[in-house]
């Protein structure tokens, strides 16, 4: 075996065993990237092309069974192409399908990700990066249901200034994270009947997730640690 294929392994190895945790970080990246490169004349092609990978991230983790392996690849078709072409034509047609797409790949992850997580009795590190990955994928999915809600109806969300423009997307994931969360920060809000529907039902989804998926986990994780101890004292 040569050196590059010594180096290579443990990557690979990791890639494998905890891919939730690479999905976690590109999602954590495209914050930063948002940060640095919202606004400027290069960062809606920047922003794109990241997100564009990050759709092949969010492919490789959809664990699912072969009998609906067919979803998702049509989902994941169009929504590259319509994705890719959202990004080099700016028209309000193409961003309100792409987004539509987006959030329907992104919610049917984040259930095979759920899924995954519920279908036995021992957690794993994947699974605990899962439950983040799982997050940031509802998170992700709301977002881009709010930009194709926007898209569709000018106007469905406002911002602290009311100045009446729509919101980048910076804005409206803010507010998605805000609100899945519980964290209470109201300087976005949505204003037409639609965008508040969506607002409810991220906020039943975001306390059906804390409740139902990541207090199994602590508790499966609680009860593993005690059955470990007893394990030893015996």
């Amino acid at each position: 075996m040569t050196t590059t294929e010594n180096s290579a392994s443990p990557w690979h190895s990791h890639a494998h065993r905890h891919p939730s945790a690479f999905l976690l970080a590109a999602q954590v990246l495209s914050l930063v990237l948002y940060a640095v490169f919202e606004g400027s004349p290069s960062g809606r092609a920047v922003l794109g092309t990241f997100g564009i990978m990050v759709l092949s991230l969010v492919v490789w983790v959809i664990k699912s069974s072969p009998r609906l392996r067919w979803i998702t690849w049509i989902l994941v078709v169009p929504t590259f192409l319509l994705s890719s072409a959202s990004v080099l034509i700016d028209d309000p047609n193409l961003l309100f399908w792409a987004a539509v797409l987006e959030a329907a790949l992104y919610f049917y992850a984040a259930g095979c990700l759920i899924a995954y997580m519920l279908e036995d009795v021992w957690v794993t590190s994947d699974e605990l990066f899962a439950a983040g990955a799982t997050f940031t994928l509802i998170a992700w999915g709301f977002a881009y249901a709010y930009l194709a809600c926007q898209t569709w109806l000018p106007g469905s969300f406002s911002g602290a200034t009311f100045s009446g423009k729509p919101e980048h997307f910076l804005e409206l994931l803010y507010l998605s994270i805000n609100n899945l969360s519980s964290a209470g920060l109201g300087d976005i809000v949505p204003v037409k009947a639609p965008a508040r529907v969506l607002v409810m039902l991220e906020q039943v989804a975001g306390v059906g997730y804390i409740t139902v998926v990541v207090s199994r986990l602590i508790g499966m994780t609680i009860l593993r640690r005690r059955r470990s101890k007893r394990d030893r004292l015996s």
